[in-house]
Parts: C-alpha cells; sequence; structure tokens
C-alpha cells in the first residue's frame, strides 16, 4: 500500500471534540488500517477520548437480506464528517468496520460518498460492478484492478440517480440483475451513478 500524503498523517486532537468547536481536519482513509483518527485497535472508550460521549449513540447494525446483526457505534460530527463503527461484540472493543461515512471521508485516491463512476475508472482502470436492484446490486469489484490492494478491506456499492429508471427504462433494466457488468458498459452513462455505499473494514470477524 503507497504511503500516506504527509498532511493528512493520523494525528488525535489535544481536546476532544466534545469540548471543543472545531471540525475534525484529518478525513483520510486507509483501508484496512483507519478513517482518520480510527484505527484497528480503537475501542468505544478511545471514542469517547476524542470525540465526547454526547457525540456517540449506540444502535444495532444488521447485515445483508437481514443476515446477521452487530452492535453499533454511531459518531455524530454533522453531516460530511459523521460515521458509524461496527463492533465485533458488545464489549465495543474491536472495530469490525466503519460505514456510513460522510461525503468528507476519502481515501487518498479520492473516493468517497458521491463519487462519480467516471473517476472511478480514472482511478480503477475497467472494473466490474453487479447488476442492480438486488441485495448485492451496484457492488464494485476491485479484483484485477489498479486497486486490487483495497480487495476486502474496502466496499462501494454505487446507484443510480433517484429518477434514472423512470427516465432511462431501456438503460436501467439492461444492467439490473444479479449478474457482473463492464464498467465500461455504455448503459451505466445515463443513469448518473455515484457512490451510494461505503464500507471500510479494518479487521476480521474472527
Amino acid at each position: 500500500m503507497p504511503p500516506e500524503r504527509p498532511s493528512q498523517a493520523a494525528t488525535l486532537p489535544s481536546r476532544t471534540l466534545g469540548s471543543s468547536p472545531s471540525i475534525l481536519k484529518d478525513t483520510l482513509v486507509v483501508p484496512g488500517e483507519r478513517i482518520g483518527p480510527v484505527t484497528r485497535t480503537t475501542t468505544y472508550q478511545d471514542l469517547v477520548k476524542l470525540f465526547g460521549k454526547s457525540r456517540l449513540s449506540d444502535r444495532t447494525v444488521y447485515g445483508p437480506e437481514g443476515i446477521g446483526m452487530w452492535p453499533g457505534t454511531r459518531v455524530n460530527l454533522g453531516l460530511a464528517q459523521s460515521f458509524t463503527v461496527v463492533w465485533q461484540d458488545t464489549k465495543r472493543a474491536k472495530p469490525l468496520h466503519v460505514r456510513e461515512l460522510g461525503s468528507a471521508w476519502k481515501t487518498a485516491e479520492g473516493i468517497g460518498m458521491g463519487t462519480p463512476l467516471t473517476h472511478l475508472q480514472k482511478q480503477l482502470g475497467n472494473f466490474q460492478i453487479s447488476g442492480l436492484d438486488w441485495d448485492y446490486g451496484g457492488a464494485v469489484m476491485f479484483h484485477n484492478t489498479r486497486l486490487s490492494r483495497y480487495v476486502g478491506k474496502l466496499t462501494l456499492v454505487m446507484q443510480a440517480n433517484p429518477q434514472a429508471s423512470d427516465k432511462y427504462p431501456d438503460d436501467y433494466s439492461a444492467i439490473a440483475g444479479d449478474r457482473l457488468l463492464s464498467s465500461t458498459d455504455p448503459h451505466w452513462k445515463p443513469l448518473g451513478m455515484r457512490v451510494g455505499s461505503m464500507i471500510v473494514r479494518l479487521n476480521s470477524e474472527l
């Protein structure tokens, strides 16, 4: 994995955000390692120290198709910087992954929520996307791309513009269903595809 940009190296704030109006400056995502100051070894108590308990809210996170559930902690830092940490168990001592990230969180390649398909193609080269309209629809496949090092560490799910299926029904139906399609398929172009979901894995479940 390439080194991080020096200006975005991880730094812990001297005061918690709960007692300071300052905005979190480090919003770099390093798949498999960290998002900002949250790392593979961060605990719930660390989140309290970093952000203040008043900014944390516990929730239950469910897997695709409702299979599996895990304890989660929402870190409320405003629309652009908020995120949810999903824990291995109720002890909240080992983070599995981070999800529901605001638009400020991006990888070194500038990939984050709302990233358009055109930018992904510039960074990955040609890649595959699972067809839309099922539980695993829109998933980006990092295998055999320039960012293959993110396999198992970063999950991206693409979403079409909300009006796309009505405005371009033929194009939409052409890329729907349980199958893999090339990112260069011309039917994607009019649909306004962007990253609509992003999950950053920090630890395995075992």
